[in-house]
C-alpha cells in the first residue's frame, strides 16, 4: 500500500512539472515579438506597408487622394517641393511603398518613390510636411572575372553569367583601340570590377571596371583605371606605359554592328556594268532605328535631306577633321549645335540611296575622304609627367592582379 501511494504521488508531481513546463512553454511563446524591420529609415512594424508599382494612368495625387491625403498637401509637394520631388516624373513600372497609420483610417503617413534600385524619394505627411531623397545601403565588392571569344563579346559574357553592362563599359573603355566588329574566335579578357550590392545581399550590378586586359588577334591591351581627386579633369583609362586609350576618335558611329561595305576608291558595281563607282565611305548595317554616335566632339554643319543622301548630319571637329553620317531614319541635331563624343545625333534608316539599313560614314581629313581605319586618327590627352609616378605605383599591385587571372 506505502509503495502505491508514492508511485501516485510520483505520477501526480512528474504531471504537474510536465504542465508547468507546457505553461512555460506558452509564456514564452506567448511572449515571442515579431522581428523590428527597419527600411528606408523608417520601423515598418509601425505602419501598415503597401508595396505596388505605378501603373498606365496613375498620377500622384490619384494615389495618394485614395488614402486619406488632402488635395492641400498633394497641391503643396507638387509646387513648393518640385525640386526635391517633380510627381510628373514618375514613371510605370517603378516601384512605390505607402506607410500608413495602424489604426480605422489606415491613412497614409509616407509615401516612398523608388527611382531605380538604389535611390528613393521619401514624402513625409506627418507633421510639417518633410520631403527628401536617400539611397538605400550599398555595399561595394571587388570581383574577377575572365573569358575566351567564342562568337562574340556579348555571347561570351552571357556564357560567364556577367552582366551585359559588362559589354557595354568594355566596349566603351577600347572603342578607340579594338575594332569589336573583327573580334576573332579565341580572343580574351580578363577584368577586375565593382559590383555593387544593395541592403548587403541583393545584387545591384556593376558599378565601374577597375583594371582590364584584352588579347586581340595575339596583340595584348592593358586598360587601368584612373582619376585623381586633386585634378578632377583627369579621370580615365591608360594603358602599361600611361598611354591614353582614348583616342580622338571613335573607331565606329554605331555599337555592336558590322562592316557591310568598306572604304573602296576601285570599287565597280555589276549592277552598273562594273563601270568604276568609288564608295569614299564605311557602311555599318544595323536595324532601323539602331542609335548613330558622334565618333568625336564637334559642331553640326550639316543635318538635312538631300537626294542620294537622305537624311544626313556632317560634323566638323577641329580646322582638320570632319565627319558624316547618311541614310538616318530621323535626325536628332540641328546646324550649330555642339555634340559630344558618343552624343547620339539620329538613327540608322534606310533614306536616300541604299538597299538596307545602314549607316554611311564618311571621314575627311584636310578637305580630303580618307579611310578612318587607314589613317592614323590622333590620341587625347595624355597623362600629365607629374602624376606618372602616382599612377605608376598604383598600377603595379593590379597588373600583378590582372596577370594572375587565368582564363
Amino acid at each position: 500500500m506505502k509503495h502505491l501511494i508514492v508511485a501516485l504521488l510520483s505520477l501526480v508531481l512528474f504531471t504537474t512539472a510536465c504542465e508547468n513546463t507546457k505553461d512555460d512553454i506558452n509564456e514564452v511563446v506567448e511572449k515571442q515579438e515579431d522581428p523590428i524591420i527597419e527600411q528606408y529609415g523608417y520601423i515598418l512594424n509601425d505602419f501598415n506597408v503597401v508595396r505596388d508599382t505605378i501603373r498606365k494612368g496613375d498620377t500622384f495625387g490619384d494615389i495618394l487622394s485614395a488614402n486619406g491625403i488632402s488635395q492641400d498637401k498633394i497641391m503643396q509637394v507638387a509646387t513648393k517641393f518640385r525640386d526635391s520631388f517633380d510627381v510628373r516624373r514618375i514613371r510605370v513600372g517603378k516601384p512605390y511603398v505607402l506607410l500608413n497609420s495602424k489604426d480605422s483610417l489606415n491613412k497614409t503617413q509616407v509615401f516612398i518613390y523608388e527611382s531605380n534600385k538604389i535611390n528613393f524619394a521619401v514624402v513625409d505627411f506627418r507633421d510639417s510636411l518633410t520631403i527628401y531623397n536617400s539611397q538605400k545601403p550599398v555595399r561595394y565588392e571587388e570581383k574577377e572575372a575572365s573569358g575566351i571569344i567564342t562568337s562574340s563579346l556579348s555571347a561570351t559574357m552571357e556564357e560567364q553569367n556577367l552582366s551585359p553592362y559588362m559589354t557595354d563599359q568594355l566596349a566603351n573603355i577600347y572603342a578607340w583601340t579594338i575594332n569589336f566588329f573583327k573580334l576573332q574566335a579565341g580572343d580574351r579578357f580578363k577584368v577586375i570590377y565593382t559590383e555593387r550590392y544593395i541592403d548587403d545581399t541583393i545584387p545591384a550590378g556593376l558599378k565601374e571596371i577597375k583594371a582590364a586586359y584584352f588579347e586581340h588577334n595575339g596583340k595584348p591591351l592593358y586598360a587601368f583605371k584612373y582619376g585623381s581627386d586633386s585634378l578632377g579633369k583627369i579621370s580615365g583609362y591608360y594603358d602599361e606605359n600611361a598611354n591614353n586609350l582614348k583616342r580622338a576618335f571613335l573607331k565606329s558611329p554605331v555599337k555592336f554592328s558590322r562592316i557591310s561595305s568598306r572604304y573602296n576608291l576601285n570599287r565597280r558595281i555589276k549592277y552598273y556594268g562594273f563601270k568604276l563607282r568609288p564608295h569614299k565611305g564605311t557602311d555599318f548595317a544595323a536595324p532601323v532605328g539602331t542609335p548613330i554616335l558622334a565618333t568625336a566632339d564637334g559642331v553640326v554643319t550639316k543635318s538635312e535631306y538631300r537626294g542620294g543622301n537622305g537624311n544626313y548630319v556632317k560634323i566638323r571637329h577641329n580646322g582638320t577633321y570632319e565627319t558624316q553620317y547618311l541614310h538616318m531614319k530621323a535626325r536628332k541635331v540641328k546646324v550649330g549645335q555642339h555634340v559630344s563624343q558618343g552624343d547620339v545625333i539620329g538613327w540608322i534608316g534606310m533614306t536616300g540611296n541604299t538597299s538596307g539599313p545602314h549607316v554611311c560614314y564618311r571621314f575627311w581629313k584636310n578637305g580630303k575622304q580618307v579611310d578612318p581605319f587607314k589613317d592614323d586618327t590622333p590620341f587625347s590627352e595624355p597623362l600629365p609627367k607629374a602624376l606618372h609616378e602616382e599612377y605608376f605605383a598604383n598600377l603595379m599591385p593590379v597588373k600583378d592582379q590582372l596577370d594572375c587571372i587565368v582564363f
